[in-house]
């Protein structure tokens, strides 16, 4: 309530099902205080929007369950109450349980070794596990899926369609040029990192939010060599380009500059930890005399980044050359 939200989401359950199957009582003690906090943050911020989060998964997947049926189980059965809840008082609801599920087993049944790093410990997921929630809980705002789409037809030089850009400057010849001026850029996926890759391969998250297709018809060569920015990024067969590439799978100069915002956005979450994990929870009690004024500096210093964070996420325009191979 300190930080004045307008919109506040709510995940809690892994804990609460203390790691055992199904119990009526303990389940009570979940619904009531779940209840109880949307009720004080209404009485305090009436305004607020909520999404309420159905649990993320304990991995039964990549390991055996500990117990018959086991823990995820038991999360489900929390999962039904906060799904109820959400409906009886009308918020937005979104499911970080099933999107990861069907994710390990699709993983699982790949490499299941390395698998079973997606969710380490089972309970806390790596950066691979957080990309697939991330992406559940953007779908359940109603996220696009849609960065750029363009299509080109190379025989006639022209632009056919270019959707979330804007694209122009053709020429045609040995090498055919383009340039482009993006609305957005995709979200980034690191790609060196093999249960990343796994998972991302293993989930519907290109298709729902990482669509960056370039389609280029018309030409006469049989693979081509794409530049952008004067940077080799992939060499394509004509048939791969006349059926469309989807840019976000590829090291583009669009996709370094996304990794350089979410390099920042890992550095405002390091901050802000810092200051509350660190400094206010630690000193909450007994707060020392200059603590206000560090906390003070500490919110400067988070919204100094978050302006960094909106300066490198504002996409550039690109050159781009496809030459034969």
């Amino acid at each position: 309530i300190a930080y004045h939200p307008t919109v506040v989401t709510v995940m809690l359950g892994m804990n609460d099902g203390r790691y055992r199957g199904f119990d009526k009582e303990i389940f009570e003690i979940y619904a009531s205080g779940y209840e109880n906090l949307l009720r004080i943050l209404r009485e305090t911020a009436p305004d607020l929007r909520f999404t309420l989060i159905q649990p993320s998964p304990y991995d039964d997947v990549t390991r055996k369950p500990t117990f018959n049926g086991g823990y995820n189980a038991t999360l489900l059965r929390y999962a039904e109450f906060v799904r109820d809840l959400a409906r009886r008082e009308k918020l937005a609801i979104a499911d970080l349980n099933t999107p990861v599920v069907n994710m390990l087993r699709k993983a699982h049944a790949s490499d299941a070794g390395l698998a079973a790093r997606i969710v380490p410990d089972r309970v806390h997921p790596g950066p691979a596990g957080h990309l697939i929630m991330a992406g559940a809980l953007l779908e359940s705002w109603g996220a696009t899926p849609l960065v750029t789409e363009v299509e080109i037809d190379a025989a006639a030089l022209q632009v056919r369609n270019a959707r979330n850009t804007v694209a122009g400057e053709l020429e045609g010849g040995e090498i055919l040029r383009w340039t482009q001026r993006d609305r957005a850029l995709p979200t980034f996926v690191n790609w060196s990192d093999p249960a990343t890759a796994l998972a991302v391969r293993s989930s519907s998250f290109l298709e729902a939010l990482n669509r960056q297709t370039l389609r280029v018809t018309g030409l006469t060569g049989v693979s081509y060599d794409l530049r952008i920015n004067g940077a080799g990024v992939a060499t394509l067969t004509a048939a791969q380009l006349a059926a469309g590439v989807n840019l976000a799978e590829l090291p583009t100069p669009m996709m370094k500059q996304a990794e350089s915002v979410h390099a920042l956005t890992l550095k405002r979450a390091g901050v802000h930890n810092t200051r509350w994990r660190q400094l206010q929870m630690v000193f909450e009690k007994d707060p020392p005399p200059r603590l206000a004024a560090i906390l003070d500096n500490l919110d400067a210093l988070d919204a100094d980044v978050a302006a960094r964070q909106r300066a490198a996420a504002q996409p550039s325009a690109c050159f781009y050359e496809l030459l034969p191979h």
